[in-house]
């Protein structure tokens, strides 16, 4: 067994993975809000794409490369996705009301989200997405 696969390092390389996440996360909506004319007017069409995007690039790179699980994939994208659904949900209430009403551009509001996101994501996900099957 590599030291890399070793449990003990799942923590490095969630951050290293987390790295990934979040360049592809920001990267994504600015590059379709400025790659598309039509969505920056549309910025919220835009979040919910690049979310979409993101949500199976972030699965991907957790499964593979962090927890490295053979488990069943149906219950683990769905606590995966349950996990983002609920920060998509207050990412939507919250973006308008801080663009709109708050003068903040659409794309500072959302580095604020993925901060919050990332320590959140790690206890989440050890201990409900990729949990270890009980014997």
């Amino acid at each position: 067994m590599s030291t890399l696969a070793m449990p003990s390092r799942r923590p490095l390389r969630f951050l290293i993975a987390g790295a990934a996440n979040t360049a592809f996360g920001l990267a994504i909506y600015p590059a379709l809000l400025l790659g598309i004319p039509e969505l920056h007017t549309h910025y919220l069409l835009a979040l919910a794409i690049a979310q979409g995007l993101s949500l199976c690039f972030a699965f991907a790179t957790y499964k593979l490369g962090v927890f490295r699980t053979r488990g069943n994939l149906a219950r683990e994208f769905g606590a995966f996705s349950g996990f983002y659904l609920f920060n998509y949900a207050a990412n939507w209430a919250a973006l308008p009301a801080l663009v709109e009403w708050g003068g903040i551009s659409p794309l500072i509001a959302q580095l604020g989200f993925t901060a919050a996101l990332i320590a959140g994501s790690w206890f989440w996900h050890s201990r409900v997405t990729f949990r270890e099957p009980r014997r």
